[in-house]
């Protein structure tokens, strides 16, 4: 069993629209705690006292309990610096400009990469499927994937999506270029000094 993420800008607060849900917990020092981003939308035993889930989450899931985690990403606040959808689209078909890649105070904001400067620098990435691909080697089962990327990053790529047995955490394809294209609103909006 798993739980399932939902990006939503910080704002978002899930119980003004989900006023029924159970808010998630776990154990800190000894008591429970209110998970940070996860509820329930099942009918999970409450603790009286705290209000939480009486079950902590890693058991809750073992049990069969189902978590929404709905986790808050600064970054899609920036959505609102956009007059419409067809704008988006338009700057999604533009490429940035690459260069402010090479600049740390611009990675420094970038939603994903901002502590991987060191890896942009030597993909130095020039299309959505190269920075999606760097959004898949900063992931910690994937980075020793990195020479052998730099020195064919066609067969590399194949490598760089596939969940191997040992591998707990890897990246999807699809989330990885959806990332990526959010990073490139991002350049653009740097680049008109709009963020």
């Amino acid at each position: 069993m798993t739980d399932i993420d939902i990006d939503f800008p910080t704002t978002f607060d899930p119980h003004k629209y989900f006023p029924h849900a159970i808010r998630a917990s776990m154990v800190k020092n000894g008591k429970l705690a209110k998970h940070t981003v996860g509820i329930y939308f099942q009918n999970i035993p409450v603790d009286k006292i705290t209000g939480l889930a009486a079950i902590p989450y890693k058991q809750a899931e073992q049990l069969g309990y189902f978590k929404f985690d709905f986790l808050h990403i600064s970054v899609l606040n920036f959505l609102d610096c956009f007059e419409n959808k067809d704008q988006v689209r338009q700057l999604l078909k533009t490429n940035p400009d690459w260069s402010l890649l090479e600049k740390t105070e611009v990675v420094g904001k970038l939603f994903q990469l901002h502590e991987h400067y060191d890896i942009l620098q030597k993909v130095k990435p020039k299309s959505v499927q190269e920075l999606a691909d760097v959004i898949a080697l900063i992931r910690p089962g994937k980075r020793h994937l990195l020479k052998e990327y730099l020195n064919n990053r066609d067969i590399v790529r194949q490598e760089l999506y596939r969940k191997t047995d040992n591998q707990t955490y890897y990246f999807k394809r699809s989330h990885a270029v959806a990332y990526a294209m959010t990073i490139i609103l991002q350049l653009h909006l740097i680049k008109e000094n709009i963020i």
